[in-house]
């Protein structure tokens, strides 16, 4: 299958309103590249439940603070078009970033409250960027269902509840997260990682794995989950953890009677290497709740 690349925002909008002629739904995937079996699977989902599914490349400076990994992130724009290709992706949106910031360029989107939780505590402009961009993406490419990983669980959060409070009229689907054989999660960060380092960041999901069977056998003490999640990761002498957290999955706060799905949310360096992960539960159903992420 041939898939469009396409640069400029005014060229997207015309095949888009060409394209919408004959078509029912569009479908969207929003990335940065550097696209793995996690991203495969995302614009997999998006082909197999729309007419046309547009698939965004963009490596978005906002969404990274000083002193973090823009520079070095991974680049493989020719690799990622074959991806986009063999997955179903119609066209692949690559704007350079004048294309999306041109100079003078001082407009955000902000959000009270959960982007201040989790990973928002130690990247406080992050969430930010990723509204920013993911907004001026929803408005470019108007699709009618956008596909985010589960992965990123605060990041979905935030951009549902984006979508809600600003109508853009996008339904926003989860996918489950995508593990290796091994049950780390899949991330294109992980290729930083030493083969030491690789075999030590395994530790997240066996903490996760760890507390989700306390889980599922009726534990709901937050403070007694998470701190089996930190000493599980802190026997790995590689690991250093930032936070260990079981929130509510739909407002990243604190568990309450009313909660109905729990997510339990990690984030570590592994060497010089942040990588987060998560598993969420149904808070009625314990023993019954499988591995949802």
């Amino acid at each position: 299958m041939n898939v469009r690349k396409i640069e400029r925002i005014e060229d997207l909008r015309a095949e888009l309103a060409l394209r919408r002629r004959s078509v029912e739904s569009v479908g969207f995937v929003p990335t940065m590249g550097a696209l793995h079996a996690g991203h495969a699977s995302l614009i997999g989902r998006s082909a197999g439940e729309n007419d046309l599914t547009v698939v965004s490349l963009f490596l978005n400076p906002l969404q990274f603070g000083a002193n973090e990994d823009l520079d070095k992130y991974p680049s493989s724009e020719a690799e990622d078009l074959l991806v986009c290709a063999a997955s179903g992706a119609d066209i692949a949106f690559c704007p350079p970033p004048s294309e999306l910031y041109p100079g003078g360029f001082s407009t955000y989107v902000n959000m009270d409250g959960m982007t201040a939780a989790l990973c928002g505590k130690s990247r406080p402009d992050h969430f930010r960027g990723v509204m920013t961009v993911v907004g001026k993406l929803f408005n470019i490419v108007r699709p009618d269902r956008a596909y985010f990983g589960e992965k990123d669980a605060q990041q979905l959060a935030v951009v549902r509840k984006m979508a809600r409070d600003l109508n853009f009229g996008t339904e926003i689907i989860g996918c489950p997260t995508v593990r290796e054989a091994d049950g780390l999660a899949m991330s294109s960060r992980n290729v930083y990682l030493s083969p030491d380092e690789r075999a030590a960041a395994t530790c997240l999901y066996r903490a996760l794995a760890t507390a989700g069977k306390r889980i599922d056998r009726g534990e709901r003490d937050a403070q007694a989950i998470t701190d089996l999640v930190s000493r599980t990761i802190g026997a790995e002498p590689l690991a250093e953890l930032e936070y260990a957290e079981l929130l509510d999955a739909e407002t990243l706060e604190s568990v309450g009677a009313e909660t109905e799905s729990m997510l339990l949310a990690v984030a570590a360096r592994i060497g010089g290497t942040r990588l987060i992960d998560n598993m969420m539960f149904d808070r009625a159903k314990p023993g019954k709740n499988g591995q949802r992420s």
